[in-house]
């Protein structure tokens, strides 16, 4: 049984110079890889290694976070100098280019939309207001669950202090009869919001956050088919791993889990790489 790290960012410039030592490392340990983008640039990368690499594959999305929402940014989006950015992850978008997208979901190695989502908690350098700022986050969304559904592919929500509105947009979609299926990544709400969630029919991504914030009662009642563990490399490194995250460090994850659920760590390897094999069509 390998274990899958369902959503790590070897895309990143952090990855730049070795991530094909650190997916080799992986191969030997037995750990699969969702690779995820957060804007065009990230999405490509993802999806070129994906092609190449064994055990490897990919999410495709714009990132709450990589929207432009100002003339004052418009510069960085237009890339009108036509430089690369030192950091191709802090590209941002003024738009999500929908057939661009749906053309490089083409690969059979593109297993979801995302990450995508409603993020409030960074708020734009520019005199945005706050309302405008969070309905272009949901459209955008909106737009790119719409592609997921197309494609019939997850969705991988980010949500940050905007659980509400996640919630309320995803019962409207109930309501209207349309189905969406995905995960809630890096998961920091309340136990109500996790039921909510399981009650959408959504599953639960847990992270090296659970180091970081008390999450014990949440991740002691998720029912065991719902969990999948990922890493978020190369941020939030569990305590125990010291310096850049990475997927390996996903064993701490799920010895965390496996202390707070009192359960064998074999046990939760094998029903979280299940789930996520389960939720992203990977055989």
């Amino acid at each position: 049984m390998r274990i899958i790290d369902s959503h790590a960012h070897l895309n990143f410039t952090d990855f730049a110079k070795d991530y094909k030592q650190v997916i080799e490392k992986c191969r030997d340990e037995g750990i699969s890889i969702v690779n995820v983008g957060t804007n065009y640039l990230t999405s490509e990368k993802a999806v070129k290694i994906a092609k190449t690499e064994k055990d490897v594959y990919a999410a495709i999305g714009l990132h709450a976070l990589n929207i432009s929402h100002s003339e004052v940014e418009k510069k960085v989006c237009e890339h009108s100098d036509g430089s690369v950015l030192e950091k191709p992850e802090d590209f941002l978008e003024c738009e999500f280019d929908y057939e661009l997208y749906k053309n490089l979901a083409r690969s059979d190695k593109v297993v979801a939309i995302g990450e995508v989502g409603l993020d409030y908690y960074y708020k734009p350098k520019a005199n945005i207001d706050p309302e405008a700022f969070k309905k272009k986050q949901l459209e955008i969304m909106k737009r790119q669950v719409k592609l997921a559904r197309e494609l019939d592919l997850p969705v991988i929500f980010h949500v940050r202090m905007a659980h509400a509105d996640l919630i309320q947009f995803l019962e409207d979609e109930r309501k209207s009869g349309k189905k969406i299926r995905g995960v809630i990544h890096c998961f920091t709400g309340t136990p109500e919001q996790a039921k909510t969630y399981l009650d959408f029919g959504l599953f639960i991504g847990l992270n090296g956050i659970i180091f970081k914030m008390d999450l014990d009662r949440v991740i002691a009642k998720l029912p065991s088919d719902r969990i999948v563990v990922e890493t978020d490399c190369p941020y939030l490194a569990p305590l125990k791993s010291g310096g850049r995250n990475e997927p390996s460090n996903i064993k701490y994850v799920i010895e965390r889990i496996a202390k707070i659920r009192n359960e064998e760590i074999a046990k939760i390897e094998k029903y979280s790489s299940e789930n996520t094999k389960k939720l992203f069509s990977i055989v």
